[in-house]
């Protein structure tokens, strides 16, 4: 939604400024599919040999999670750290073998379809399995365990950081491709010299609205969706960061209770509940 709205107050303040100005917005329209079909055709035809096909597949799947808010808000920060205080508690009490079957089979545990929010996340549930497995095999210390962690946050961060970076190639190259098009605009215009001043006028003017469309395309659309994209990518690391956080507590030998507090902790503060609120939600559960 604000996406949407962010667009709308761009483009109605440019355009309005240029109509207040007396400027004739016929000129515009009449420009815009040419000058389009050059720079968007050009554009996303270099769009294509610059990534490789899962970069394009990657950005392609992102773009419509933008339009939408983000899914990471207080309630799911504190439904994940519920059910790792669940999972540790288990651990504690029963031993950590308890928690085989529920790590073997997420989707059919009790623990996990208790939390349908994080539980039906495959990445999230992946994350937390992998190492509770290693947890329970008991063959791994806590620093091989966080070094490993480490080494999978950062690779994917950089898988996700791939489509922020072909959006900013993107929208590097869309006034270049405006300028492509507004040159084509005066080559076409020199070949008609001949006509009165104001036909060569209106076809300058055209032509010159493909370098508009370029800058406009690139600083006012496609940029700021990278931008968007790049910090909705920097909450999905931090879920990942508080469950390693959470996981290396237990490890280490703190209750479950200390354990998601040290995971409440690295969350973003907008984002995080205060100890009263998790540790409400958490009995509540």
């Amino acid at each position: 939604m604000f996406v949407i709205i962010g667009y709308v107050v761009a483009l109605a303040c440019i355009f309005g400024a240029y109509i207040v100005h007396g400027g004739n917005i016929g000129v515009i329209l009449h420009a815009l599919p040419t000058e389009l079909l050059a720079i968007l055709g050009g554009a996303l035809g270099a769009f294509t040999v610059n990534n490789q096909p899962k970069v394009l597949k990657a950005t392609i799947s992102a773009i419509p999670g933008l339009l939408k808010g983000s899914k990471y808000s207080k309630a799911r920060y504190m439904e994940l750290m519920a059910l790792l205080f669940d999972i540790l508690q288990k651990a504690r009490k029963e031993g950590l073998m308890s928690i085989e079957k529920d790590v073997e089979d997420p989707h059919g545990s009790a623990l996990f379809q208790k939390y349908s929010t994080v539980g039906s996340d495959h990445h999230v549930v992946e994350f937390i399995t992998d190492y509770l497995r290693m947890m329970v095999s008991g063959n791994l210390n806590a620093h091989e365990i966080e070094s490993l962690m480490d080494s999978e946050i950062e690779t994917h961060h950089h898988e996700a950081h791939a489509p922020v970076a072909a959006i900013a190639r993107l929208a590097g190259a869309l006034p270049a491709f405006g300028i492509v098009a507004a040159v084509l605009g005066v080559v076409n215009t020199m070949g008609s010299v001949g006509q009165p001043p104001a036909i060569l006028g209106g076809m300058i003017g055209s032509a010159l609205v493909g370098t508009f469309l370029g800058i406009l395309l690139a600083y006012c659309v496609v940029e700021p969706l990278g931008g968007l994209l790049e910090q909705k990518n920097d909450e999905g690391s931090k879920e990942l960061q508080c469950i390693k956080t959470t996981l290396l507590a237990s490890m280490q030998g703190y209750a479950p209770q200390v354990a998601v507090e040290f995971g409440r902790k690295v969350l973003y503060s907008a984002d995080r509940p205060t100890f009263a609120e998790l540790e409400s939600h958490v009995k509540k559960k």
